[in-house]
């Protein structure tokens, strides 16, 4: 059995959740300090995701709270329950999670009074998940959650009143940010730190920003195996939330994590926007069948439904901002299907004042991500730089190379470290244990939740406008 060597000892609750006083904390165990999770209203696949490994430490009963599920086609629920049998039973490296279900319309206010574990997953449906935030850090919990955690600037408030009630019970809030642990970013991010190679990070305009990080995605997909099924509501901006606001999440988050990194942003003093945008995805009737399973568009979809027989989702956003005079650009895009061979892809540029450091996943790197280092004009001492620093990068991970090519230079990266995205929810949870054993959070990472979730919903109002 695989696990993540994260908490080999926990000796004690209080420890877990860094309390100064003997006082015992909702859902906490004082006596064997384990993690007991809890998953509440299981929507997205993201939610299963994060037990797809054991970890130790961490008790392996789960308590699941949720609705009763519809009647016509597979819930919410029994999908998610579906990935976690199909995870327990696998042949290789099989886990061993066991499901305590509650379900009914109560199960909210049942979770926070049966107190059955001191950490909630949240990974679903996004319309209630600000309020289920707040309310379950309020009582004591703490919480993991999916992005987004707010999907609108009405509910902003309320999300930066969840954090300061979550440092008042000292518990932890946080997200799950995969994208950090995908290797090409990771080294990117590593690189543009090396002033001989990159020098400093551009201003760039925002005709021609210093930063850019673009995404596709597709509601046609395979996880772990099989067809991904996905819940109607995930189609519903009301519910899921739009594309400007969900998948660029990420994208605003890696802009910060990579071009300041392990540095405080202020949203009110470091971050103006410059425009914002929005679109649709068209999908036809056939086209949605085939990925929810259901023979009709719901009425909460209808509203969005034109000529009787097409979906318009508003799946799709820009985002140009300066973000402590560094000008940005994020953009998501959601296509219904990949072309053949390929899947989700990923490109990004750091523009330096000597090399720029690009990801390009297309049909050229066989939809791999993969980095390059590019002189910038009048720049010849680049290999020179790159040799003198590749020991500093190979000590952080060792067995990468590059190689010489026409541009500049490809970054050869091990397969060793090219887990896919699947495996990046173990590392985020590896990391939330760690800071549970530590009983704290970085120092800058709540203030870039909030300057990450103030960027993307002010810019679906600007959107809006247009």
């Amino acid at each position: 059995m695989k696990l993540f060597p994260v908490v080999a000892s926990l000796l004690s609750a209080a420890l877990i959740l860094g309390c100064q006083s003997s006082e015992k904390k909702a859902g906490q165990d004082s006596e064997d300090g384990m993690i007991r999770l809890i998953t509440l209203d299981p929507g997205h696949f993201h939610a299963a995701l994060v037990q797809k490994s054991m970890y130790e430490g961490v008790d392996s009963v789960v308590h699941v709270y949720a609705p009763d599920g519809r009647s016509d086609g597979p819930s919410d629920l029994q999908l998610h329950l579906d990935k976690i049998d199909g995870y327990n039973t696998r042949a290789g490296d099989p886990t061993h999670w066991k499901e305590e279900v509650y379900k009914g319309a109560d199960f909210f206010d049942k979770m926070i009074s049966e107190k059955a574990g001191n950490v909630v997953v949240m990974a679903g449906n996004n319309r209630l998940k600000t309020d289920y935030v707040y309310k379950t850090v309020e009582a004591g919990f703490n919480v993991l959650a999916d992005k987004p955690m707010v999907i609108s600037s009405e509910k902003f408030n309320e999300l930066k009143e969840a954090f300061a009630a979550a440092e008042k019970n000292n518990v932890l809030l946080y997200d799950i940010m995969t994208e950090r642990y995908e290797i090409s970013t990771m080294l990117q991010r590593a690189f543009s730190q090396q002033a001989d190679v990159f020098g400093t990070l551009e201003k760039g305009t925002p005709e021609n920003p210093a930063v850019t990080k673009e995404s596709v995605h597709h509601f046609y997909k395979n996880v772990s195996g099989s067809i991904l099924t996905r819940p109607a509501w995930f189609m519903d901006v009301a519910q899921q939330g739009e594309g400007i606001v969900d998948v660029t999440t990420h994208l605003v988050d890696l802009v910060q994590w990579e071009c300041f990194p392990e540095q405080t942003i202020d949203y009110q003093k470091d971050i103006s926007l410059n425009s914002a945008r929005r679109w649709t995805t068209d999908m036809s009737l056939s086209q949605f069948k085939a990925i929810t399973k259901q023979a009709t568009f719901p009425d909460y979809l209808k509203k969005d439904v034109v000529k009787d027989s097409i979906l318009r989702v508003y799946s799709n956003g820009e985002i140009n901002y300066k973000i402590r005079g560094v000008n940005a650009k994020v953009s998501v895009t959601w296509a219904y299907k990949a072309p053949e061979g390929a899947g989700d892809t990923h490109y990004s540029i750091m523009r330096g004042t000597k090399a720029n450091l690009i990801i390009r996943q297309g049909a050229e790197q066989n939809y791999k991500p993969t980095l390059y280092v590019e002189p910038v004009a009048g720049n010849t001492s680049l290999d020179a730089s790159l040799k003198s620093v590749l020991p500093a990068i190979q000590k952080e991970f060792p067995g990468v190379e590059v190689k010489k090519i026409a541009k500049g230079y490809e970054v050869v990266i091990p397969e060793k470290y090219k887990e896919g995205h699947e495996a990046h929810f173990g590392r985020v949870m590896q990391k939330y244990l760690q800071f549970l054993k530590e009983g704290k959070l970085p120092a800058w990472e709540v203030p870039n939740m909030i300057a990450k979730y103030y960027t993307t919903t002010q810019a679906l109002e600007l959107a809006k406008k247009k």
